[in-house]
């Protein structure tokens, strides 16, 4: 377990910087940062920017020095790395594209849902998420595409994110039905749609609802990452809480991890079961006290 850092030689701000990784955590990174005095700022996702006259104190205080390859192996071997769609300016580009492709003459809406999934309270709920649902429904609907209705839920399911369960689904429901009315797309499928976005409230669609199956695994398959990435979730979720203390925290994610266990199945489709399930348990039944 180790806090390592390259020499510095990216250039940003007409001066250098390295990069300051964890081979172990992100706790052990931010850890580390606090005690050298580093700003939240300089964080990026999977590392801290640190200019190069920081460079020997923070090697003195315990950083390992190596070379940018061994700190990009290190990184990648730990499941820190954030890879470069993931980060915005890739991840807009991503999500525009696939926009474009699901509602082609639209664009000012997919801005505007970009706009929102962008805002700067969000942590986990972000594009970032929105992406993985994105992804997740096309894993599950492969060899086929995802049905139009469930990626529009997708689009629409956190477009309105203010932190309260249940008001956010239906504001993000009605929204659905405004904008979507607006652009033209069929009644029938504007009504599956709200339908799937307030699902997202429970993720227990009734048994034969395909549809709803395949948007509730796509948005719960966060629950079935590696470690590593899990870790990544849950600093991001309790970011998106920074305002609540500890204690109450604890008590509502405990009370959350309950809910996600009780549900059974936790995935509805069969490919959701084989590819997440056993990883979300295991990870889930982690958060809850020995």
């Amino acid at each position: 377990m180790a806090v390592l850092i390259d020499p510095p030689m990216w250039p940003a701000h007409g001066t250098l910087f390295s990069h300051l990784v964890s081979d172990e955590s992100l706790a052990e990174l931010h850890e580390f940062a606090r005690r050298a005095g580093l700003p939240e700022r300089a964080f990026d996702r999977d590392h801290y920017d640190v200019p190069a006259r920081r460079h020997t104190e923070l090697v003195a205080q315990g950083a390992r020095p190596v070379t940018g390859g061994d700190l990009i192996r290190g990184l990648r071997a730990s499941g820190l790395r954030v890879r470069a769609r993931d980060r915005r300016e890739h991840l807009d580009v991503a999500l525009t594209m696939r926009w474009r492709l699901l509602l082609p003459g639209h664009e000012a809406l997919g801005a505007e849902l970009l706009e929102r999934w962008g805002e700067p309270h969000r942590h986990y709920h972000d594009g970032t998420h929105l992406l993985a649902v994105l992804e997740a429904a096309d894993a599950l609907s492969e060899p086929g595409p995802a049905p139009a209705t469930v990626l529009l839920a997708a689009w629409f399911h956190d477009a309105v994110y203010a932190g309260v369960a249940g008001r956010d689904e239906q504001d993000s429901a009605d929204l659905a039905r405004d904008r979507l009315t607006g652009s033209g797309v069929a009644a029938a499928d504007v009504d599956e749609v709200v339908r799937l976005v307030l699902l997202t409230a429970s993720h227990a669609p009734e048994p034969g609802d395909t549809t709803g199956a395949l948007l509730c695994d796509a948005d719960l398959s966060v629950l079935g990452r590696e470690p590593a990435g899990y870790a990544r979730y849950l600093a991001a979720v309790r970011a998106d809480y920074a305002h609540v203390s500890d204690t109450d925290f604890a008590n509502g994610r405990a009370a959350v991890v309950h809910r996600l266990l009780a549900l059974d199945p936790l995935f509805h489709t069969e490919r959701g079961r084989r590819l997440w399930a056993e990883q979300a348990r295991v990870n889930l039944l982690g958060e809850l006290p020995g």
